[in-house]
Formats: C-alpha cells, structure tokens, sequence
C-alpha cells in the first residue's frame, strides 16, 4: 500500500458536480497539500497539477517527509520555491489518493463506487480544483504549472477561467493524445478489465487485479521511454536482468525493469483509477487543426511557458510547437522552448530533463509583469570584447535604433541571449519577442525576461502572423541563414518594417587579403572563423544585398554604411570601404 500522505488536508464540497459527459458526484472530498504562504495581496499563490501517477504530494515538506515525486522543481531554492509562493497540489477528482474517486463509498449504493464511478474529464478535474481554491480564498493564480495529464489541466485552467490564471507552464503537453498514444492506454485498460480478478470493478475486498494493472503499467511505461534510453539503459546488459521476485517474464534486463515498475505501481494505485484518468488524458481534446485549436485557445489571455523533449514521441515537440503557435497567431505572450534530454516523455520528472526547464521556470515565474528582475543585465556581453561590431556596445545597435521608430514592437530574429532585445526593452519598446534556435541562448532569454521561442528561422516563422510587429529584425544573423531570400520575404510580411544588418565581406581588406594571400580572409568578428569551420553559410556584399532586395522587390527605405574601425560612416563607395551595412526594407 501506498504510505499515508503526513501533511495532506482534506476539504468538503457538499455542493454536487455534474460532469461534462454525464453524470454526478454528489459530494466531492478533495485532499490536498500546501507549501509556503499566501502573501497580503493574496497574489503568489501557485497551482501545480500532477499527472497520472502522482498526487498532491510534491515536495517534502521537512526533513524527516517522504520525497515527493517533483522536488526538482519545487523546494527552497527550487523553480518554484515556498518562501516566494503560496504552493497549492490537490489529488484530482477520480484519483485514488483521498480525492473522490472510484474507490470511495457511492452514497446510494453503499459500496464503493468501482468501475460505476462516472466518467470524468480534464474539465471537471478543474472544476474540483476551482471549488478549492475558492475554499481557500484564492482569486487568481500567479501561474499554473503542469506536465503530462497536470499540463493538460492547466491549458484547461487558462481556457475555463482566463481571469483567474496569470501565467501557465504547459510541460510535455499536446492539444490532443495521438490515435498511438490512445492505442497504448486502451491496450492497458483492456488488460485491466478482463483480469479474472477485476470482478466488474468491485474487488475491494479481493486482492483485484493487479496483473492486468501493472501490465497497464509496463505497456504505458514504455510510451515514457525513448529508444535512445532504453538502448542505453538495457543494450549493455541485454541478458543481465534484475534479480527481483517477480510472475512476469524477466528473461532481459528490460523485462525485469519492466516487471519491477509494474510491481511496485500496484502497490499504491488503484485500478479503476487509473482506468478513469487514462480515459480523461485519452477523452482531452482541443482539436485536430490549427484552425480548431486556435479556437479553443480563443478565452486564454495569459503569459505562456511551453517546455517540450527532443525524445518525447507521446507528447512530441511538434505537438507543444502546435499549441505555441495558436496562441501566438493571437498575439499572446509566449515563450517556447524544446529540450535536449534522451529520457523521452519522463523527462519532466527527471534532472536531466528539467535541468534548463527549472530555469526556464524560476525565471518565468520571478517576471509576472514580463520586466527584467534578474541580477545581470541582458546587454552585459558574453563576446569576446576585444571583437569589432561584436564588442560590448555594438556599433549596428546605435545604427538600428536610427532606423526604428520609438516605442515600437520588435521581433528579433536571431536574438542570443536576448541583449538587444532588453536594450529595446530599456527603451520603451513594447511588446518584444525574440526567436532564437540555440536552446541554452533561449534559456538565457528567459532568465533576463523576455518571451522567445526556439525555433530554427529557416523553418520557423510561419507561425507569426502578418505584420504583427512594428519592425523585425535580422542583427548580424544574415550570414548564417539557408533560405536567405525567404528570410527577407518573412521579414517584410512580419513587420511593418524590416531592419537587416550584417557585415560586408566585400571590404577592402577582406578584398587585399583574398589578393595578396590567395586565401580566405580573415579579420574580426564575423571574419575570424577558419574557412571549414565558419558559422557563416553566406558571404554577403552590399552590392550582392541590393541587387537581391530589387530581384524580390523589396524596397530600401534606408540605408547606412560604416567603417567600424573609426567608427565613421561611410558615403563614397561603401561596398568597398564599409565592413557592416544596415538596412531598412519593406514591400
């Protein structure tokens, strides 16, 4: 059996829910746990939602507490830490760890509800959850925080009530599960349902079936996986398995892992239960196109975190990008980023999956009006300050500036760590969004405020709608995209105006080098990379941009050309005496 919950608190809602596919509760007991303190203006309250497995309980809540299942993100000096938040976990109504659920008494019967316990959904878990915070006098959260079942309850937090939800971080989450995913689950209920011991749901004073369970177990266990852990977890020990004590098969190392999780999951879960939230994370579904999930996203008006896994084939990075977009193509503030980690779907319970994640999260969180709180400013270099257009106090960013209206909206392309843009930020542009492919650079986006998503440019931008933005810009990125022309094209359809600066390889001395050496130049900055390992794809002129800009009709509304080394600009033949061009494009 599962050990008792020390710190857990139960509450009574005698008014009855009815559920979205039919049904009712008539009284609802909800046992939750708290961490931390609701601060005077009742505005730090957090509220995380569990997923399939887990229950209220999070976090220790002292030493001599048992460990809960996320204390790699919540805990003193944690993301989401109980000396800065009010910390609120509630097991979910059909949940079998004190919450109402299949294995209470239904009031009519007299006996447990079992497999007669109604559907329930994601929506009437947030309901439950609603009640209670009502109990505890909370009116709006500072964020909701979930992965996996909790991420799709708090896209159903932001959606149901907008004016409650300040923020949502969305982790290893889809609009829907796929018809693979399903397949996996209905397999697992299948297994638990025609287990001898079943008895049609009512084997409370029987052992129940705990084969079919932790066969449900195993199945869904490997959707948590990925090829690549399990290749590293099990290939080197293939014929080496566990020594456990165990009915299943464990010829192979990954059988008896298998066999070991199924075990101990019987242990402290209850069939129907899982029956129950396998169907609700199955039944959660805002639609299969774009056009259907932006609209019913359409109520949420919150800041959004949306954190995927490179190995997550259950909840894939594309279905995260899927969401992300459909809020973006409103125009909301959202902040996307997809992480490296082997560990597949269980990623979000693991360190090295939430290693970037739990920054990404504190850092969210710490920013509720979306300003700069950090210690370090986004503009304090991390170059090498001896470079030339790359020092310190960026020559192109004084160039930009003249080039921008004032207080406009920016989208930065290529953004790094987000220095230009907490400089524009700094003075008074608003709103700001940057896209940047590297995720570490994305992490530090986030840590300096700002929202970003991590997306490849070359791929990327489709999703941000037309003329959305004042200007975008392109800051000393040219050189490194594929699809040069397409990026231009996307520049002029996502801003008002487009600003591209980059450095020109056609200077005089790169020119005097190429002819005096016979080899590829080098110099400074942009210039400085050996010919077979440079990040620059492109070796772009200022005659070469121009006659690309007339050959997709592109008009230059301004231009300014200069010779970084003094700093001056340059009028007379600038293809051969500036070595950094910027300008100002537009349709």
């Amino acid at each position: 059996m599962a050990r008792p919950l020390r710190h857990a608190k139960t509450w009574v809602s005698s008014e009855g829910v009815d559920l979205e596919n039919g049904g009712r509760v008539e009284e609802v007991t909800v046992c939750y746990e708290t961490w931390g303190e609701l601060n005077s203006a009742g505005d730090n309250a957090v509220l995380i939602c569990h997923a399939l497995s887990g229950d209220s309980h999070v976090a220790r809540h002292d030493a001599d507490d048992d460990a809960g299942w996320w204390e790699i993100l919540v805990g003193p000096g944690r993301a989401i830490d109980p000396e800065r938040f009010f910390v609120i976990c509630s097991n979910v109504l059909g949940g079998c760890r004190g919450t109402t659920g299949p294995n209470f008494i239904d009031p009519e019967s007299g006996r447990r509800f079992g497999a007669d316990f109604p559907v329930v959904t994601v929506g009437d878990m947030v309901e439950v959850q609603r009640r209670l915070l009502d109990h505890l006098d909370i009116e709006c959260l500072s964020a909701v925080v979930g992965g996996s079942l909790g991420g799709l309850q708090a896209l159903e937090w932001a959606i149901r009530a907008p004016h409650r939800v300040n923020a949502a971080v969305v982790i290893a989450a889809a609009p829907r599960l796929s018809s693979q995913g399903i397949a996996f689950d209905v397999v697992g209920r299948n297994a638990i349902r025609h287990d001898p011991s079943f008895a049609s749901g009512q084997y409370y004073e029987a052992a129940g079936p705990e084969a079919g369970l932790a066969l449900a177990r195993m199945l869904a266990h490997v959707t948590y996986l990925s090829d690549e852990s399990m290749r590293a977890k099990f290939d080197p020990t293939r014929l080496q398995p566990r020594s456990i004590e165990t009915g299943f098969e464990s010829t192979f190392s990954v059988g008896s892992y298998l066999a070991y999780q199924g075990d101990r999951f019987v242990e402290r879960f209850d069939a129907n239960s899982y029956i129950t939230l396998s169907t609700a994370m199955d039944l959660f579904d805002l639609g299969e196109t774009d056009g259907k999930v932006r609209a019913s996203l359409a109520s949420a008006t919150c800041r959004w975190l949306f954190l995927s896994f490179s190995s997550d084939w259950l909840y894939p990075p594309s279905a995260s990008k899927q969401l992300a977009d459909a809020l973006m193509a409103r125009s909301c503030s959202v902040t996307r980023c997809v992480i490296e980690s082997s560990a597949g779907h269980d990623s979000f319970l693991l360190e090295e999956g939430m290693r970037q994640g739990g920054r990404m999260v504190s850092s969210f969180l710490s920013r509720p009006d979306g300003r700069d709180q950090g210690a370090r400013a986004a503009h304090e270099p991390r170059s090498n300050p001896a470079t030339n257009i790359f020092h310190a106090q960026r020559l192109d960013y004084q160039l930009i500036f003249r080039l921008m209206p004032k207080g406009a909206s920016v989208v930065d392309l290529g953004c790094g760590n987000g220095e230009l843009l907490t400089i524009l930020r700094d003075r008074g542009h608003r709103p700001l969004l940057g896209v940047e492919w590297d995720a570490e650079e994305v992490v530090a986006c986030v840590e300096n405020g700002l929202s970003v998503i991590h997306a490849d440019l070359d791929q990327g931008l489709a999703s941000i709608p037309d003329r959305s933005f004042d200007v975008a810009l392109l800051s000393q990125t040219l050189q490194s995209i594929v699809d040069v022309g397409g990026i231009l094209d996307e520049i002029v359809r996502i801003g008002r105006r487009g600003i591209v600066s980059f450095p020109n390889f056609a200077h005089a001395p790169m020119r005097e080098m190429f002819a005096r050496e016979g080899r590829l130049p080098k110099g400074e900055g942009p210039y400085e990379y050996e010919w077979h390992d440079t990040p620059n794809r492109r070796f772009p002129s200022i005659l070469d941009f121009q006659d690309l800009c007339d050959h997709r009709q592109l008009r230059i509304l301004e231009a300014i050309y200069v010779d970084s080394r003094t700093g001056e600009e340059v009028v007379q033949d600038p293809n051969l005496k500036a070595d950094l061009a910027v300008f100002a494009l537009a349709r």
